[in-house]
């Protein structure tokens, strides 16, 4: 189940056993005593100390870490290392917060004398379950607050990425992190559900498809366990108006190539008013093809349900712009164009370096067009005119909107969705606030 292949040929460069249900438990009893010990017996500025040298670390083996993750699923060096320094990021802006973002909280008290404070606590034992496509940029934006608090991590990673799964571990063991405090585990989907039931743990944060989401949420709703989801994306990159198209066509290319199109909050559907929508198309179709990476997607099964669903989209009388040819876990990037709300891809996620493009009438159908979705991720917006991004902003339908800018995420900034797209958010002040208890203290006399 757990294997490094190698997306440009194919070939299982190495196999990991799957483990066993012993191993599961003597990783929930490891993470449930570091949990009643460390968890609760350390200070915030210790632990804060610790992800300090975890960022460290991942500095000092960025190297390493980004070959593991291009061998594993295919992503190009330049961003396989940009996605570890934004780990380090992520590190270390938790490490200079934790203590701000978990100080406690005085309360006005108005309904008789004394004083009343909110304490924010561990939980105790959380389950990571994580993707393939930021095989290291997941557990970052996990594990981080989650340690700062207190909580201790099980964390089941992705089938394709077991060596990288590995090199993590031994950067938390190096880091200081006492055993149990976070623990890799190569288990089962049977095994998993076993843990979701288990009563040491006390929540659960997955990134991953609906699918995986619908079932993970089934079993955490039936055993009382508090889950943070994110999932599937199709964002809209709304286009209204621009003094500098070549430059807004820039900004979405880079919006839609991001990880060979394999970022769930990649834009997916360019929707652009009618005056600007042919001259779009044009520039647009001519820099994402020559934009392309060049790199695979994660693997053959990726792209052949990428191919099935372009497939579909034309049949249904999209038209795609695209040159060269499929092979393996090669996809040439890609233009469809000649697509209504009404087409089913219109409703899909392309996970790939293929972009959907939608003429809108003006602002209230742009607004419409890319609220008609089962998704609710992030959004990019492009005007010129301030009052308009404002109303347009508040009008779309996702978790996060990035007006004139594309790649604006950060450390300090809430990620999440709504609608399909999962609940709960992570990084941020937010992304401490899930998974801990806001304990009321109040004192009469």
């Amino acid at each position: 189940m757990y294997a490094v292949t190698d997306p440009t040929t194919g070939e299982v460069a190495e196999l990991y056993p799957t483990a066993s249900d012993a191993e599961v438990e003597a990783a929930l009893t490891a993470a449930a005593h570091a949990a009643a010990t460390w968890g609760r017996g350390s200070t915030v500025a210790e632990r804060a100390a610790l992800l300090r040298r975890l960022g460290d670390l991942h500095q000092e083996h960025s190297e390493e870490l980004a070959a593991s993750i291009v061998r594993e699923m295919g992503k190009p060096l330049a961003e396989a290392e940009g996605e570890v320094g934004f780990c380090a990021d992520i590190y270390h802006y938790y490490a200079d917060h934790a203590e701000e973002f978990l100080a406690d909280e005085p309360l006005d008290v108005t309904s008789g004398p004394g004083t009343a404070v909110v304490r924010r606590s561990p939980l105790g034992v959380l389950l990571g379950i994580m993707p393939w496509n930021f095989p290291a940029y997941q557990v970052a934006r996990f594990a981080a607050p989650n340690l700062a608090i207190g909580n201790t991590v099980v964390l089941k990673h992705a089938p394709q990425c077991p060596a990288t799964a590995a090199l993590l571990e031994r950067l938390f063991t190096k880091a200081g992190f006492p055993e149990g405090a976070y623990v890799n585990v190569y288990a089962t989907n049977e095994q998993i559900a076993d843990v979701i039931a288990d009563p040491r743990v006390q929540g659960v944060s997955l990134t991953g498809s609906e699918r995986a989401g619908s079932a993970v949420a089934e079993i955490a709703g039936r055993h009382l366990k508090k889950v943070v989801l994110e999932l599937g994306g199709s964002d809209p990159f709304i286009v209204l108006s621009t003094d500098d198209l070549d430059a807004v066509v820039d900004s979405a290319v880079a919006a839609r190539l991001d990880n060979t199109g394999q970022a769930c909050n990649a834009a997916k559907r360019f929707v652009v008013v009618r005056d600007l929508y042919d001259a779009f198309v044009e520039k647009f179709t001519a820099r994402l093809l020559a934009g392309a990476t060049g790199a695979p997607l994660s693997s053959v099964a990726a792209a052949e349900n990428l191919g099935r669903q372009v497939d579909a989209a034309v049949a249904e009388g999209a038209t795609l712009h695209t040159e060269g040819e499929r092979h393996g876990a090669y996809f040439p990037a890609g233009v469809l164009t000649g697509l209504t709300t009404d087409h089913a891809a219109a409703r899909q996620e392309l996970f790939g370096p293929v972009a959907m493009v939608f003429p809108a009438a003006d602002e209230d159908d742009a607004v419409r067009i890319a609220n008609d979705t089962p998704y609710g991720l992030g959004s990019y917006l492009f005007t010129t005119d301030p009052a308009q991004a404002e109303r347009v902003a508040d009008r779309i339908e996702a978790g996060m909107v990035f007006v004139n800018g594309v790649g604006a995420e950060g450390a300090e900034l809430p990620f999440g969705g709504i609608k399909r797209s999962g609940f709960g958010r992570e990084l941020g002040r937010p992304g401490t606030e899930e998974f801990v208890n806001k304990k009321l203290i109040r004192t009469v006399a």
